[in-house]
């Protein structure tokens, strides 16, 4: 049985890369020590799923217990896609090409910088709850599960997460064009 578990998360390995590196405030080597102390507590039998819900869910779980346990309590807030920036600001949605003229990418270096700077000042859960949802592709239930708290109140910080970032942000924007 453990045996068949760890092939699971083995093929869950980069999304829990990446979530271990959001609990750890994107330090690589905290990340690693997380996520290897995660996986330790599943081939020492400290850490076994319930059988009910989602395998990725309970493992993310696992991941954020431990980088609390170890104290690891900063979240990343600067390394967002732009497919957050995106659906946050829908103006530049057309206007936005994934290989930008030479004389577009400062501003996109800028604007990137922007959202960086407003994603620091959120507060952890509301940067928490967009991690999740758009740099990991869950819904807001999953979220909520790893995040320890009820749905509505997930999606309470994710919506007042996006509205403090459009806020803050859209009057800084200017619309990117392509020569």
């Amino acid at each position: 049985m453990k045996d068949h578990l760890v092939s699971q998360l083995q093929t869950l390995h980069a999304d829990a890369h990446g979530w271990a590196l959001h609990c750890c405030d994107g330090d690589p080597g905290r990340a690693e020590d997380v996520l290897q102390g995660a996986y330790l507590k599943v081939l020492q039998g400290r850490a076994v799923p319930a059988g009910t819900g989602e395998l990725k869910t309970w493992w993310f779980g696992v991941i954020r217990y431990t980088a609390r346990e170890e104290s690891r309590r900063q979240r990343l807030r600067d390394s967002l896609p732009a497919r957050l920036w995106r659906r946050l600001v829908p103006a530049l949605t057309d206007t936005i090409d994934p290989r930008p003229h030479p004389a577009a990418r400062l501003d996109l270096d800028e604007q990137a910088r922007q959202l960086r700077a407003a994603l620091a000042r959120l507060p952890a859960r509301q940067a928490e709850v967009l991690h999740l949802v758009f740099y990991q592709d869950l819904s807001l239930t999953e979220a909520a599960a790893i995040m320890g708290v009820s749905a509505g109140s997930a999606r309470q910080h994710y919506d007042r997460g996006k509205a403090r970032l459009r806020e803050w942000l859209l009057p800084t924007l200017t619309p990117i064009t392509h020569e």
